[in-house]
């Protein structure tokens, strides 16, 4: 199932659609996806899981395809765990998972030079609202659009640099349509 969580930041309110990344899950996580503005790919940073997400038939790749391919053109990259990296917060594995997941995106249509990537712990809430002394190494994000440039070094400065997308009010009314019951 997919779960919500609602909150506010400086700027928005926000809902979060968490679709757990099983396979089982992906029609809940494509009824989440339909609706939203922004995606925030969370990848484990854990040696094997991160390998495994990333890897040809792997979830971390199908999000991320599913996400654009239903029109979601705004991404933010967590990568969680970095707790349990080796070494604890290793700035080495964030830049090799940020790296191939740049890679990836890429690939699939995403212009790389607007998302942001933010090392985090949720466990830890490392660089989630603050950022942490842990990662004394990691600067920021910085995303570059033409609607204009942000930066930051947390995941709520993330979503809050996230653009509102253009809704056509003017346009016939479109409904996403799940299931038929007869």
């Amino acid at each position: 199932d997919i779960a919500l969580w609602k909150f506010e930041t400086a700027k928005y309110y926000v809902t979060i659609i968490d679709a757990p990344g099983h396979r089982d899950f992906i029609k809940n996580m494509i009824t989440g996806t339909s609706q939203a503005d922004c995606a925030v790919l969370i990848v484990a940073a854990g040696i094997g899981e991160f390998e495994a997400g990333i890897s040809k038939n792997g979830q971390t790749r199908e999000h991320a395809l599913l996400a654009f391919t239903l029109g979601v053109k705004q991404l933010i990259v967590g990568v969680n765990k970095m707790d349990m990296t080796d070494p604890p917060y290793s700035e080495s594995r964030f830049e090799e998972i940020k790296k191939e997941v740049s890679s990836y995106i890429k690939k699939i249509g995403y212009n790389t030079a607007s998302v942001a990537f933010v090392p985090i712990s949720g466990w830890h809430g490392d660089n989630m609202l603050e950022p942490s002394p842990k990662t004394p190494w990691y600067k920021g994000w910085k995303v570059e659009r033409k609607d204009g440039n942000a930066d930051g070094k947390t995941l709520i400065e993330a979503l809050d640099a996230i653009l509102p997308p253009s809704r056509p009010t003017d346009k016939a009314l479109r409904l996403p349509l799940q299931d038929v019951y007869k």
